[in-house]
């Protein structure tokens, strides 16, 4: 039965008396205080002390008592307001007599996520450990609120301000670092000078170091709603076990966060990166002509079959690093994705796909003859590495010369650079997944099918992220949609009607004997 008591005390102190009569010394020789507690005559003024209340839950095992004590509450309505929250809960299950913090509770949860995806674990593992410990781990389990979350994402942006200006003075550094280079290369031929701009370089290069410790990325929005639906899951988590009640990050509200559109490098857009340097969009595919600009380009690459698997069949790096000869039927022509690589920290692991990610892509008949191609050029290779160079028997389809199996980030940095060298404008290793369903959906594929082959679960997925609107498909779809009415007499553009120049206009109208003048038909000059 609720039947909570209310009192209120205050933290007055007086000198403990002993039986003699003497005040009590503590060893060091100072005076021993006590609380006054309810004694304390200066209770009888409204604004002394604070309120605390107690009420008794129902007796634990072996009949042990159990009482709630919760106290500091400026008025008597406010302790009361509280006693009935914490009987509430009590009666939801919570353990409302825990002290455990928020940083216990999420160590534990994280070691009862041990069977989660290698990269799913380490993202909540850096989300607890970057964000929701050094915010709300000190918090006990039973004060969390609301506030306490929202206060969490306003230190974030606070934080993000501060790392703005340093990533700001960072960019004023390496630009000095820069010109001091500069003055230091064009002093070529004059002594002095060329060794007063050097200890200038190289202090501005000092500086760019020093300036450099302590930088942090900024948290993005899209990084927030991830760290949001990690607390989530926690907080998830703790309501099935009764220790929370409520889901406090289901009720934060983010910034919102706008999925980046794919766009296609027009001529247009070239001309203006190529002007500023600026890419319009981070998610970018190339036109088929300049796709075929770089498939040209890179032709004698070694690992150009690789390349061209990209742009047409689409797999993820970690997939392509995963492949294993045992998985491709250059016979049949195809190949089956039933494993990945992920990279944390740039250690490799591997690690089984997603259900919708396992499938079978089908090679083209130009691919397939470049990977049975690839295949004895990569026979020739372990021979060449045969004797005191050991060949690593990795079983992988695409490795270095010695047989090691290729690394996802070695592989987005040979792409960056190879596109670099092409001259052509940027575009990320994953954007050829883009540029894949684009090709496929200009060569007019089926939209079902480009999902299949890039193992997604949806088609709405395929559709909304990974196809971009080429010119030749909005040009194709102008003149369709104007070709569907139909006319009765054919109608060009019309044209502006030559003006009179005023020469003209002043001119008689008849007698005219310049060139380009016709006499009136059917008149005759005056005899």
């Amino acid at each position: 039965m609720f039947n909570p008591s209310y009192y209120r005390q205050c933290a007055c102190r007086e000198d403990v008396i002993g039986d003699d009569g003497k005040p009590v010394f503590n060893d060091d020789g100072k005076p021993k205080r006590r609380l006054v507690g309810a004694g304390c005559p200066k209770l009888k003024q409204k604004s002394h002390g604070r309120w605390y209340f107690y009420f008794e839950l129902e007796a634990g095992e072996g009949g042990e008592r159990q009482r709630v004590r919760r106290g500091g509450f400026a008025t008597k309505d406010a302790a009361q307001a509280k006693a009935a929250e914490v009987y509430r809960e009590s009666v939801d299950g919570t353990d409302v007599l825990s002290n455990a913090t928020v940083k216990e509770d999420l160590d534990a949860w994280l070691k009862r996520k041990r069977s989660l995806a290698r990269t799913t674990f380490h993202g909540y593992e850096e989300h607890v450990r970057l964000y929701l410990e050094p915010h709300l781990g000190h918090i006990k389990r039973r004060d969390l609120k609301l506030r306490h979350v929202e206060a969490m994402y306003g230190a974030i942006e606070r934080e993000n301000a501060e790392r703005l200006i340093h990533h700001g003075r960072i960019v004023e550094l390496q630009q000095a670092r820069d010109a001091a280079y500069t003055a230091w290369v064009r002093a070529a031929g004059n002594k002095e000078e060329r060794r007063a701009t050097r200890l200038a370089y190289l202090d501005a290069n000092a500086a760019l170091r020093e300036g450099r410790k302590g930088k942090r990325k900024i948290t993005s929005a899209s990084t927030m709603h991830r760290i949001n639906a990690t607390l989530s899951s926690f907080l998830g988590s703790g309501i099935k076990r009764g220790d929370y009640t409520k889901n406090w990050a289901a009720m934060v509200e983010l910034p919102p966060v706008k999925r980046p559109k794919a766009l296609v490098w027009t001529p247009e857009r070239v001309a203006e990166w190529k002007r500023t340097g600026v890419k319009p969009s981070p998610v970018m595919v190339w036109t088929p002509e300049q796709t075929g600009e770089f498939l040209d380009y890179i032709a004698d690459d070694r690992l150009y079959g690789m390349w061209h698997g990209f742009i047409f069949r689409g797999p993820r790096r970690g997939e392509m690093c995963a492949l294993p000869w045992s998985e491709v039927s250059l016979t049949g022509s195809w190949f089956r994705i039933s494993a990945q690589v992920v990279e944390i920290a740039y250690r490799m692991y591997d690690e089984a796909p997603k259900q919708d990610s396992v499938r079978t892509v089908t090679l083209d008949t130009l691919t397939r003859a470049l990977w049975a191609e690839w295949r004895e050029t990569q026979k020739q290779e372990r021979q060449q590495w045969s004797g005191e160079k050991a060949w690593v028997e990795s079983n992988r389809v695409w490795t270095h010369e010695n047989g090691e199996p290729l690394h996802p980030d070695w592989i987005s940095r040979r792409f960056n650079r190879l596109v670099e060298l092409s001259g052509l404008p940027p575009i990320r290793l994953h954007d050829t997944r883009h540029l894949s369903a684009t090709l496929a959906l200009l060569g007019k594929a089926d939209i079902k099918v480009v999902q299949e082959r890039l193992g997604h679960s949806s088609r709405q997925i395929t559709s909304d992220t990974y196809t971009s609107v080429l010119p030749q498909l909005l040009t194709a779809e102008a003149e369709s949609t104007s070709a569907v009415v139909p006319r009765s007499k054919k109608v060009g553009p019309r044209r502006e009607k030559p003006r009179r120049s005023r020469a003209q206009d002043e001119a008689p109208k008849t007698g005219g004997d310049t060139e380009g003048d016709k006499p009136e038909e059917g008149l005759r000059t005056a005899a």
